[in-house]
């Protein structure tokens, strides 16, 4: 392993979120869109103003994706829906495009997810029994073809899906094991192929949500590691992020000039003693990067 990097993200937003994640910087709107999944809100932040906004909403919201036109597509807990572009101070009017898993009522929700570079959503449910094996899956949403599986393993939380800057590898994770994988993608039939592991996560540590930025490098968030690692394209770690408040759970590259990592942050289950010493738990933090690290994220094709 050659010299790592190693930085300190700081407050950028005191959300205080329960559990904040699937962060998404809007390029055309110059604004933060991420998920408070278990206060079931989104929230909405423009850095260059200041401007904080937050949206209850019906489910929990697992992840987001922007549209081409301007909406946003909500993977709530058990449906996904059209939102339409939010405007602070009116209240979303959504629309139901399917239901997710009702087979299995509230043994699963949605979880994390990211449209891959060909317009189409790849999302994960999660196991919320503990059941062996575990009841999560991994889809693909498309305005073409609807919901479809992914051919792969049951995940108890499916975690880190992204997509690599020609869109040809998906990388994915299921947070119970330690370790991120990736395989080849094909988009139109829904497939992978080559499956294989991309990287393992240091010490054993659980990886959460991911972005991949302008050169190839996947930012992994590590839950309860209190970092965010930067893997290059060939899996090793050349950066270290250290995230001083809560548990880092989802980060993406955003800013005017694509020059900062923003990362969400959880609360869940950090006891008193724990919040005291870092109260801005929950919070997103950010940290300053050269200009051109990220790129736009890639959008939704509604019908």
């Amino acid at each position: 392993m050659g010299a790592v990097n190693v930085a300190t993200a700081e407050l950028a937003v005191d959300s205080r979120c329960r559990l904040g994640e699937g962060i998404v910087w809007d390029e055309r709107r110059g604004c933060l869109y991420w998920t408070d999944i278990l206060s079931a809100r989104l929230w909405m932040h423009v850095p260059g103003s200041g401007q904080l906004h937050h949206w209850d909403l019906p489910e929990p919201l697992g992840c987001l994706a922007l549209c081409e036109d301007g909406r946003l597509l909500l993977a709530l807990a058990k449906s996904i829906r059209l939102a339409a572009a939010p405007m602070p101070g009116a209240s979303l009017a959504l629309e139901t495009l399917c239901a997710l898993e009702p087979e299995q009522g509230a043994s699963t929700r949605s979880n994390d997810g990211r449209c891959d570079r060909h317009g189409n959503f790849v999302f994960g449910t999660k196991d919320e029994t503990g059941a062996d094996p575990p009841l999560g899956r991994f889809y693909q949403f498309s305005a073409a073809h609807g919901l479809r599986p992914l051919p792969l393993p049951p995940a108890a939380v499916p975690n880190s899906i992204c997509f690599s800057p020609d869109g040809a590898t998906m990388y994915w994770c299921d947070t119970a094991h330690p370790r991120i994988l990736c395989g080849d993608y094909d988009p139109a039939r829904a497939t992978l192929g080559n499956v294989r592991v991309f990287a393992e996560t240091r010490d054993g540590r659980a990886p959460d949500g991911s972005t991949v930025d302008a050169a190839g490098g996947l930012w992994n968030a590590h839950w309860d590691g209190g970092c965010v690692v930067r893997h290059a394209p060939d899996g090793a770690v050349d950066r270290v992020v250290a995230i001083p408040h809560g548990r880092p759970t989802c980060c993406a590259i955003g800013g005017a000039a694509f020059d900062t990592l923003y990362v969400t942050t959880a609360r869940e289950d950090l006891d008193a003693t724990t919040l005291a010493a870092m109260p801005a738990a929950g919070g997103v933090f950010a940290l300053a990067l050269p200009a051109g690290s990220g790129a736009p994220e890639p959008r939704f094709r509604p019908a």
